[in-house]
């Protein structure tokens, strides 16, 4: 995966509006949401959920299909994954302690640095 395009998504990421639809979209799986569904389960205006949307659409993201009247958006998982796999990866040298808090489901707490200072994430 080429770097502006890791770039890209981790910024439209890096909003808390975004990544709510990011977090709504994947727990919805292969099914996704319509704009209107989105808009009213995030409180949001059209005009505010259409902004993030594009920016979200324009990352790679989202996958947006048209049902009539209505936009139906789905999580692009195999973008996300790739944003992930490249910090993972290229960025982070596949390090065994990055990659295992990962994989065992987020934040977990992690063991005792050697200056005995606890080295979990913040909560």
């Amino acid at each position: 995966m080429e770097q502006s395009r890791v770039l890209a998504a981790l910024s439209a990421l890096a909003h808390d509006t975004r990544l709510e639809i990011v977090r709504l979209l994947s727990s919805r799986g292969g099914e996704g949401m319509c704009a209107g569904g989105i808009a009213r389960h995030l409180g949001l205006s059209a005009s505010a959920l259409s902004f993030h949307l594009s920016a979200l659409d324009s990352a790679g993201l989202v996958q947006v299909n048209r049902e009539g009247r209505n936009m139906r958006y789905r999580l692009n998982h195999a973008e996300l994954g790739g944003v992930f796999a490249y910090v993972l990866s290229d960025c982070c040298g596949n390090h065994p302690e990055i990659r295992g808090r990962c994989l065992g489901g987020g934040c977990e707490p992690a063991p005792q640095d050697h200056s005995g200072m606890s080295n979990t994430c913040p909560g």
